[in-house]
C-alpha cells in the first residue's frame, strides 16, 4: 500500500518536515500534527512520521537509527495506541478530509 507523508520529526536532527502537498489542511490540524510529531520523536527518541495510506487511512510510525539503543519498540507501539485513543476526533477528521479533498470521495 502506498504511503503519503503528512509530517515527520527527528530527535536526531532536531528537524520537522511538513509535506507541501498537504498545505490545504486546516492550520489547526497542521499545528496539531507538528506538535504530535515533535513531542513523540523526542519522547520516543527516534523519528516519528504521520501520513496517509492511499486508501485514506492514517498511519503513525516510529523508527530509530540502527545503533540507537535508547529506542523502545514496545513503548513506541503503546504510545501510538494511546495517541489513537486520545486523538480519535482529529484522526477521523483527517481521514474524512483526505477522502473529500485528496480523493474526491465522501463517505
Amino acid at each position: 500500500m502506498e504511503k503519503t507523508i503528512i509530517g515527520a520529526a527527528s530527535c536526531y536532527t532536531k528537524k520537522y518536515f511538513f509535506n507541501p502537498e498537504m498545505k490545504k489542511l486546516p492550520r489547526d490540524i497542521q499545528n496539531d500534527i507538528k506538535t504530535i510529531a515533535v513531542c513523540l520523536a523526542e519522547k520516543l527518541h527516534g523519528i516519528f512520521t504521520v501520513g496517509f495510506y492511499d486508501d485514506g487511512s492514517l498511519y503513525f510510525e516510529a523508527v530509530a537509527d540502527e545503533d540507537d539503543f535508547d529506542f523502545d519498540e514496545i513503548g513506541a507501539h503503546l504510545e501510538i495506541e494511546k495517541l489513537k485513543r486520545e486523538q480519535k476526533e482529529m484522526i477521523d477528521s483527517l481521514m474524512l478530509w483526505y477522502k473529500i479533498f485528496r480523493k474526491g470521495k465522501s463517505k
